[in-house]
């Protein structure tokens, strides 16, 4: 799929079939092509914001959140579109997740809730979510440091910068999860205990180095968790560290 000329997602099958026939969509057999039609007064935004209601007419998303995220093709943000329409149109996401330790070297970690549309009742970071439109980076990870972990800025201000981790590619029913990870780590002084806030949590526990690898090894944790604390144990072993320190 490209967007204003420039490859952007990997479309479904539905989803092609529900835009053919929008003005600003051409199909062709290499592609979908999606590009602002200024002669008929539909810039890009606006006609992304009519794909997205036709796709969910069609029955093409899982449920509608109301929230812009950023749409990029070839390195360069290009539009906005409701979140719930990224997936069927393959587009890349990018989201942002925190490692948080306890000063004795445990790691807190959360449950998903059962009713989550992608990994319920997976094992997650205690933090992970999705950077809104035009949100810088490190705001989005203390806002959902809030929303998920009931945790304030002041909680977290020993933070390492956001590293990226991997750029997922998987499949889901709804389409294709095309996503950037970005991880940071801090420790949680020992009287913070984080408490989820939004309702997209159902546990959240301290978790001993021996849970941690064994929830690995019977793939309990969602494969961003997974990839984030994996990256998280080999930073702090290339720094030398047994144990997270409140430095």
């Amino acid at each position: 799929m490209t967007v204003a000329g420039r490859v952007a997602g990997w479309i479904t099958p539905r989803a092609t079939d529900s835009l053919a026939s929008i003005t600003g969509v051409r199909v062709t057999d290499e592609a979908v092509h999606v590009a602002a039609v200024p002669r008929q007064r539909l810039p890009l935004d606006t006609l992304m914001a009519h794909i997205a209601q036709v796709l969910r007419e069609n029955g093409c998303l899982r449920g509608w959140r109301d929230e812009l995220l950023d749409v990029y093709g070839e390195g360069r943000r290009l539009c906005v579109l409701e979140r719930a329409a990224m997936r069927p149109l393959g587009l890349l996401t990018k989201a942002v997740h925190l490692n948080a330790w306890s000063p004795d070297g445990r790691l807190w970690v959360a449950r998903r809730s059962p009713t989550k549309a992608t990994d319920p009742g997976k094992w997650d970071t205690l933090v992970g979510g999705l950077v809104s439109s035009a949100e810088p980076f490190d705001t989005s990870l203390v806002r959902e440091c809030f929303e998920e972990a009931g945790l304030h800025a002041s909680d977290i201000n020993n933070r390492t910068p956001l590293r990226m981790v991997l750029r997922m590619h998987r499949r889901l029913p709804e389409g294709y999860q095309v996503e950037d990870v970005l991880v940071s780590d801090c420790v949680l002084a020992h009287d913070v205990v984080p408490c989820n806030q939004d309702g997209e949590v159902s546990e959240i526990r301290l978790a001993s180095m021996d849970e941690v690898w064994s929830l690995l090894e019977d793939d309990e944790f969602t494969q961003e968790a997974e990839a984030s604390i994996l990256d998280s144990l080999l930073f702090r072993y290339h720094r030398g560290e047994t144990a997270w320190s409140q430095a």
